[in-house]
């Protein structure tokens, strides 16, 4: 038994904002009759995140990332048919997996999801998956977070920075959170946020002059350019700390323009910890527990933006760029 498979690959190599151009949707039949030890998996939410825009994807390359999906058929007992699983297989409908065990840049190449109780499976790549993971390891290990701290997070009203805005009040922090529409920020305020501003209608120096008078201990980065130059320029305490975790404000940037900071960071003496989750793979599992443990106790929210339909992948992916989402941007496959 066969039946057709359809993965989107890059066409192009980006220039700028990504294009539906760049793009292309591909078919493929794939077969049923599957080898001992094989799974065939078929996707069910698929991730879209700002930092496919500058992976090593090359043209013809199918794009990179996660899904949550379920084994179709099986001829592997670890992987029964039916299971929800969490697998590194890129923008794909349909996948023959050889070696589910394989190791991937996210740790196995294939794993089973936690039991999330009444949760939706989808959370596996949102709150529960790679952006929480980011926020729990980013905020608590890499920004060594403590309670009295004055934390502003860009780009706050995304997947990765609404955790870690969430968490920063669970340890105790005063929270400042920056996004670039007023549902935006209306949610931060509901989710908790001590302080929310639109950056668009607000300039960082005057949020941050009224919000934090004193300066910030803590700055969680997921924006860069001129934003993180203010902040690091005019805010940010002697001795503090700044978690580089992303810069979407400079990714379609083709002339990169960047200001040095090298002056601020010196003479301020600052902790500058750049961020990869992967590093703390083996440690996933910890991040999980607890966040799901938050997320139960109702200390964690979560919104997700989801796009249904496997062939709007680009879209959604595109729509990141514009500020389209609140929290998780997902595709429901079907």
């Amino acid at each position: 038994m066969a039946q057709t498979a359809k993965k989107w690959t890059l066409a192009k190599a980006f220039e700028g904002t990504p294009k539906p151009s760049d793009f292309k949707l591909v078919e493929e039949p794939i077969s049923f009759n599957l080898k001992p030890g094989e799974i065939l998996v078929e996707a069910l939410y698929l991730t879209v995140d700002p930092y496919m825009r500058g992976a090593a994807v090359e043209p013809g390359q199918t794009m990179i990332g996660e899904q949550v999906a379920r084994v179709k058929v099986s001829n592997n007992p670890a992987y029964p048919e039916g299971t929800l699983v969490l697998s590194n297989l890129g923008w794909r409908s349909l996948t023959v997996v050889p070696k589910p065990e394989e190791a991937s840049r996210f740790g196995p190449l294939v794993r089973k999801l936690p039991d999330f109780g009444d949760l939706p499976a989808s959370l596996a790549i949102g709150c529960l998956g790679m952006p929480g993971l980011t926020a729990y390891f980013g905020l608590l290990d890499r920004g060594r977070v403590k309670a009295g701290d004055t934390v502003l997070v860009s780009g706050a009203a995304g997947a990765v920075g609404s955790v870690v805005g969430q968490i920063a009040k669970i340890k105790g922090c005063k929270v400042i959170g920056s996004a670039g529409s007023k549902e935006k920020c209306d949610w931060l305020k509901e989710i908790g946020f001590d302080h929310v501003f639109n950056y668009k209608e607000t300039s960082v120096d005057d949020a941050l002059k009224k919000f934090a008078p004193d300066g910030i201990d803590l700055y969680f980065d997921n924006v860069g350019g001129d934003y993180t130059y203010a902040v690091l320029q005019n805010h940010i305490k002697f001795a503090g700390r700044v978690v580089v975790c992303g810069a979407i404000s400079q990714y379609n940037d083709v002339e990169k323009k960047e200001r040095s900071t090298y002056g601020f960071i010196i003479y301020k003496q600052l902790d500058i910890l750049g961020l990869i989750v992967v590093a703390y793979k083996d440690r996933f599992p910890e991040g999980v527990t607890q966040l799901l443990q938050w997320v139960k106790e109702g200390k964690i929210k979560y919104k997700e933006t989801i796009t249904k339909g496997f062939e709007r992948m680009p879209e959604a992916f595109i729509d990141l760029f514009k500020g389209g989402n609140i929290g998780k941007a997902i595709v429901k496959a079907a």
